[in-house]
């Protein structure tokens, strides 16, 4: 009897001392987990960046465990016909009233008009704004972000480096000046079918494994489907550049040029994309040119996309792409004329503007330097037709 007395009393003993234990470990635990958790910020809230962040928004939701539910982001602020201010409206509201109308923003996205505070602790910065705008943006971010973050771009554009003619790429900007890691992200989407959650698929580049695995949790799903590639660099052109594609497609369009030849604009163009890449990079995955950062990406573009509009309406109307911005458009900036003029300014560094016809022609119709329908004109004149008789074996 004593001696199970004593024997109950051992047993109960370290029964609480092991609940105790497990109880103090598994509070350590989740006060461990938590502190670990990622930090994700938007950096712009235009139309791309508002849809973007519907989606995100919501996703990151089912991912508590792992990532702060609540998302900063940047926007520029801005004085509305009302006299209110745009952050405040977009956090009242939950709407990008100019930029995104009718389309709910989740209420733990947050729009913040101090770029400082909006990156801060971030351990992941999803770039989304102009890419004239990325250089200066970058270097008021400079010493401001944690040295383990990375980054991902959204933005499609390039610049031309005014002394040196080298391209200079928005990720490269963006780890150059970070000194963080970029990937990047393209493909087709338009804005507001992505807030609408309607399907549809993008294109990833990034060669750091982690970073693309967080870059599935926070983006892929059912309805918004990712595909990997480490080809960082071609990704990110080939967003770019299709922008330029579609601005002829407008103008043909606009012109009342027949399917035959807007079928041909976009193969040529396509054709002028790919070479204009392997100018910058001679090995990438062949792959990548069909996928949705692509040709898809280019067909969506030249069907309903912003440039391939203001384009269009330009021809239509003889208006100014500026007006057009400011009346049509609603203030959103074309990036289809300044990546135009960024790719104009390296081909005639290099001699090479012949080979580029399409390239080389939708600057000059932007700059009123020559009338739409001349590239028209010269789609029969395309280095492309030049090739030479294949011989059967």
């Amino acid at each position: 009897m004593f001696f199970s007395r004593i024997l109950r009393f051992h047993v109960d003993f370290l029964s609480k001392k092991r609940h105790d234990f497990s109880f103090v470990y598994n509070t350590y635990r989740m006060a461990s987990f938590s502190l670990s958790k990622k930090k994700v910020s938007l950096v712009g809230s235009g139309n791309w960046g508002s849809a973007f962040a519907c989606h995100i928004g919501e996703n990151i939701r089912q991912l508590k465990s792992q990532y702060h539910e609540r998302i900063l982001m940047w926007c520029k602020e801005e004085i509305l016909d009302d006299g209110s201010k745009l952050t405040e409206v977009i956090n009242k509201k939950h709407e990008n009233v100019k930029y995104l109308p009718n389309k709910k923003i989740p209420d733990n996205i947050v729009a913040v008009p101090d770029l400082a505070e909006a990156v801060k602790d971030a351990d992941i910065l999803i770039f989304v704004i102009p890419h004239q705008f990325v250089k200066t943006t970058c270097e008021q971010l400079r010493d401001k972000i944690k040295k383990d973050a990375f980054a991902l771009t959204l933005t499609k554009g390039f610049y031309v480096d005014e002394k040196t003619n080298e391209l200079l790429l928005v990720s490269k900007i963006i780890e150059n000046t970070l000194n963080i890691q970029c990937a990047s992200m393209m493909g087709a989407n338009i804005a507001s079918e992505v807030a609408d959650k309607f399907f549809c698929e993008a294109t990833v580049g990034s060669r750091n494994d982690k970073n693309s695995e967080m870059i599935r949790q926070l983006i892929d799903t059912p309805l918004f489907r990712l595909r990997f590639y480490p080809d960082v660099e071609i990704i990110e052109m080939l967003g770019a550049l299709k922008n330029i594609v579609a601005m002829l497609a407008g103008f043909s369009e606009g012109l009342g040029a027949r399917f035959n030849t807007r079928a041909a604009i976009l193969r040529l163009g396509l054709r002028e994309m790919i070479s204009f890449c392997r100018l910058y990079r001679k090995e990438s995955t062949l792959e990548v040119y069909f996928e949705s950062c692509g040709i898809a990406d280019l067909i969506t573009s030249s069907l309903g996309g912003r440039n391939y509009m203001g384009a269009k309406k330009m021809t239509e109307t003889n208006k100014s792409l500026k007006d057009i911005e400011k009346e049509d458009l609603n203030g959103q900036s074309l990036q289809g004329p300044s990546t135009a003029k960024e790719v104009y300014r390296y081909l005639q560094g290099k001699n090479l503007l012949d080979q580029f016809p399409l390239f080389r022609d939708a600057h000059l119709i932007c700059e009123h330097k020559i009338k739409p329908h001349v590239f028209i004109d010269n789609l029969g004149a395309h280095p492309e037709f030049e090739q030479k008789n294949h011989k059967q074996s």
